[in-house]
């Protein structure tokens, strides 16, 4: 089979690689029909993950049609259509029991991580995908969702509204800013708004994905490139500050300009992948009463996302710009990784 494979920073290639096999009787093997890429990718591109080696196939999103089960898989058959989450869960551990299948600690090659995906295993941006623990991490995609829809519930739209909306505590009448409106902060505020804020603000350096912020849903949009960017949104709340302040980016600057515009007892969501470490001033912060919150998607809001998808009530195919064949892959992610130029959100990769 094709594979997208992590050949080191800077360095990736689509070349023929051994199809997967089952390995563990909780495996099934997927025939992937859509993927896509995301800022995570870009990121191990850059040398931020590490843990990432040469050889890996990346990719951690996709809807994929099931070609084979393992013995031990009951409630999955061939032909099943399915949604391949980002999150791999074993469902037994104690952490799976508490539903923080992020730290899953039977995930292979883990030592309490989830994702896996394009990280510790061969990931999704393939012709054919092994999936463990299959019974606990894909979702079958229903009747009336597509699976170019589908595979915006791989990761972005559960992690804009687990890792920002839900960690961030939005409520009915929150003021809510998303520094950073990417595929992940747009996310952020189509799921936000199922909350009932009164205001949901774009922050971006770029005024294209500002206006694309107000489809998903943004009440305002300020440029972060203005000088008087803070008193903007200051104004647009009572003075004080924001509620809620979703980091969408993933670099120090974005997330100090969370902390400059929240309110005291508000709350600052990090939602980025951050590969440099960022300056805390608790010398300034703690008498302030606000909460910080970060983490990694646990996935165990897809269900309900699923539904709302289904119901049109989240529109999941806005969030795709552009589509590629599967074999055009390198060109997906030059567009994708020019997206500033290209106004490029998800790019949709179809086998």
């Amino acid at each position: 089979m094709k594979a997208l494979v992590y050949k080191g920073p800077g360095q990736k290639s689509w070349e023929e690689v051994p199809n997967p096999t089952i390995i563990q009787p909780t495996d099934i093997i997927v025939k992937i029909v859509t993927t896509t890429i995301c800022g995570t990718d870009l990121h191990i591109l850059k040398g931020d993950v590490p843990a990432v080696t040469p050889g890996r196939i990346l990719g951690h999103e996709g809807v994929g049609t099931i070609t084979e089960v393992g013995s031990a898989v009951t409630s999955l058959k061939v032909g099943d259509e399915v949604i391949i989450s980002c999150v791999s869960a074993c469902g037994h551990c104690d952490f799976c029991k508490q539903g923080v299948f992020s730290h899953c600690l039977g995930a292979e090659g883990a030592s309490g991580i989830g994702w896996i995906f394009g990280h510790l295993i061969d990931g999704t941006q393939a012709e054919f995908v092994r999936v463990p623990y299959a019974e606990t991490s894909v979702q079958l995609l229903p009747a009336g969702v597509t699976p170019a829809e589908g595979t915006m519930l791989s990761d972005i739209l559960p992690t804009g509204h687990e890792i920002g909306v839900k960690y961030g505590q939005v409520k009915a009448g929150d003021v809510v800013a998303v520094i950073g409106t990417g595929p992940v902060g747009l996310a952020a505020i189509a799921t936000a708004g199922l909350y009932g804020p009164s205001r949901i603000i774009a922050i971006d350096l770029d005024a294209n994905r500002i206006e694309q912020a107000r489809t998903f849903g943004a009440t305002d949009g300020v440029l972060s490139s203005d000088a008087d960017w803070k008193q903007q949104v200051l104004a647009l709340t009572d003075g004080l500050g924001v509620d809620v302040a979703i980091e969408a980016v993933g670099i120090p600057q974005t997330f100090t300009m969370c902390l400059d515009i929240v309110r005291p007892a508000g709350h600052v969501a990090n939602v980025g992948v951050h590969g440099k470490s960022v300056d805390l001033p608790l010398q300034d912060l703690w008498i302030s009463n606000i909460n910080i919150s970060m983490g990694l998607v646990n996935t165990n809001t897809v269900g309900t996302l699923l539904k709302m998808v289904a119901q049109k009530k989240i529109a999941a195919d806005a969030f795709i710009s552009h589509t590629f064949a599967l074999s055009d892959i390198i060109e997906a992610y030059d567009v994708f990784g020019r997206a500033a130029e290209t106004k490029a959100l998800k790019v949709i990769l179809t086998a």
